[in-house]
């Protein structure tokens, strides 16, 4: 009797091969659900990357890093009413046209289940954090209705881990819409929700941009008492 009970990838939807292993045999192992194939094309962040947000400095030309920073990092840093805000954020891969794709199914076509690509990355990005509380980006009410779902949240709970609802989120255009100057000054787009006071906090958010809606978080965040804010991105 075989013990193989299929299945199917995600991503191109080939059968995918039987995973023959002590694990696998005796139920320890998780099930696979994207083929070889697919899993090749992530393109995971490895090497140097800026110790702010994440960018990886191999495809980064020269005038655009200042010393252990990117240049766009570096004119956060030098604002003083956004020094320190955000203590680091982690990326997990480039966003190229493949993560795009993937990220677009999973965000705007409600593919949900999507979420289960990343979920073993997110638990071994997640060793590298201390923490208190895994705080989601969240989705205005009318963007939550328009989704069906928050795709923070999806992120944290198919990775096994309870999101925290510490913020709520005013509703605005699309950040997609805006451009990167409207972006950086933005007012204020959060409001707390619950209390953060001496707390480390970790942000997760699918894809860091221009860093404006995670710094908006941080500040907020932080002025209500949380000591420390991380991020946690899919794609930088």
């Amino acid at each position: 009797m075989s013990l193989w009970k299929g299945g199917y990838c995600l991503l191109c939807h080939e059968e995918l091969e039987p995973d023959i292993s002590w694990g696998s045999l005796f139920g320890k192992a998780e099930p696979a659900n994207v083929c070889e194939d697919c899993l090749a094309r992530f393109p995971l962040i490895t090497g140097e990357t800026c110790v702010k947000c994440g960018r990886p400095f191999a495809f980064l030309e020269d005038g655009f890093r200042s010393g252990d920073m990117c240049v766009d990092c570096k004119r956060w840093e030098d604002d003083k009413a956004w020094t320190g805000t955000l203590d680091k954020n982690i990326a997990l891969y480039r966003y190229d046209d493949f993560i795009k794709e993937v990220i677009a199914k999973y965000k705007f076509r409600g593919d949900y289940v999507l979420a289960r690509i990343f979920a073993e990355d997110i638990r071994k990005a997640l060793q590298a954090f201390q923490y208190d509380d895994l705080v989601p980006i969240p989705l205005s009410e009318e963007r939550l209705y328009e989704r069906g779902f928050n795709q923070a949240e999806g992120i944290i709970r198919e990775a096994g881990f309870e999101p925290f609802r510490a913020m709520s989120r005013v509703h605005s255009e699309k950040q997609s819409k805006k451009s990167r100057q409207e972006r950086i000054h933005l007012s204020q787009i959060f409001n707390m929700e619950k209390a953060v006071e001496s707390k480390t906090i970790l942000l997760v958010d699918d894809i860091y941009t221009t860093g404006s809606t995670l710094r908006h978080a941080a500040k907020i965040l932080k002025e209500h008492g949380a000591v420390k804010v991380y991020s946690l991105t899919l794609a930088r």
